[in-house]
């Protein structure tokens, strides 16, 4: 009896823990201090429940906006997000044009090369730490390093 119990206890706290969404590609173009930067990446939720991007801090800047822009006859426009959701089991891409992330009042200049530190908070109340390296695109595999 206390075997059963044991093995559905871990049952219920396996399937009570979720899988942290995963950061793919995180880049940013480099900016000047007291400026705005943006944040580019792909947002991976590998667990079979759906999550959504909730808030983001950076030491590197005063403060973090979730945004979204598109282009609606002819006229560009962009909106700040409370969230972004995260499908289960698949992705949502931060790109120029779409959804991004701005990071209002840089506290230093960011060149090429450069790397923002941020954490990305979720719905689920996971907390992912990733970094932003600047650049005029994603980086490279090779450059790539959580």
């Amino acid at each position: 009896m206390k075997l059963v119990l044991a093995a559905l206890a871990a049952a219920s706290l396996a399937t009570a823990t979720q899988a942290a969404p995963k950061v793919e590609a995180a880049w940013t173009r480099p900016a000047g201090q007291g400026q705005t930067g943006a944040g580019f990446m792909t947002l991976r939720n590998p667990d079979g429940k759906p999550d959504a991007l909730v808030s983001v801090q950076s030491p590197a800047a005063r403060t973090v906006q979730i945004h979204q822009s598109s282009m609606s006859g002819g006229m560009a426009s962009m909106k700040m997000l409370p969230s972004v959701p995260v499908p289960a089991g698949g992705a949502v891409t931060f790109a120029p044009g779409g959804y991004h992330l701005m990071f209002l009042g840089l506290t230093r200049a960011v060149k090429a090369g450069d790397v923002l530190p941020a954490t990305l908070t979720f719905a689920s109340g996971a907390k992912v730490n990733t970094s932003f390296v600047a650049g005029m695109g994603p980086p490279s595999a090779a450059e790539h390093h959580h």
